[in-house]
């Protein structure tokens, strides 16, 4: 579909919470396939609406090393948390910049997909990470301020694989 603009850390809109969406229609269908587009290409394993310029409740997470395991959350709430797990975090409303934050290891949300259909998806240790991450994202909260000490400037040599 379409590679959508990510907003960056400063845009107000970040900082709003988003709204529950109340039905599919063509409208969300479209945010969603462009999240995915958007997602993949700035190599994130997450993004919510907010950070596309869209205050509506839908998230979009893959943590699989393939990328090949996309999971829609529609109004994501979570309705259990279990241990503690703290790492490094980024954000692509963030760009070049990493924090050590604590999260559960394990989280439990109840979601729609993109039926409108009631799921539940359980998480542990990235998958938990992302699905907190991002459905703050949906609160108007940003990782940034849950960091343990202060931000990081990325060491993008860390990640390019040597040749």
């Amino acid at each position: 579909m379409a590679i959508r603009n990510i907003r960056l850390i400063g845009d107000s809109i970040l900082e709003k919470k988003a709204r529950p969406v109340d039905e599919m229609n063509p409208r969300i269908k479209t945010l969603i396939e462009d999240m995915l587009d958007t997602m993949y290409d700035a190599q994130g394993v997450g993004l919510a609406a907010p950070q596309v310029g869209v205050l509506k409740r839908v998230v979009v997470i893959d943590v699989s090393p393939e990328g090949d395991s996309p999971i829609v959350l529609i109004n994501p709430e979570i309705i259990e948390t279990g241990g503690e797990q703290t790492d490094f975090e980024g954000c692509l409303s963030v760009p070049g910049k990493t924090g050590e934050v604590t999260r559960p290891n394990y989280v439990k949300v109840k979601a729609y997909n993109e039926n409108m259909e009631e799921f539940i998806v359980e998480g542990e240790e990235l998958l938990a990470r992302a699905l907190c991450h991002e459905i703050d994202h949906l609160n108007g909260e940003l990782y940034v301020n849950k960091v343990i000490g202060d931000l990081q400037l990325v060491n993008v040599e860390d990640f390019e694989e040597e040749v």
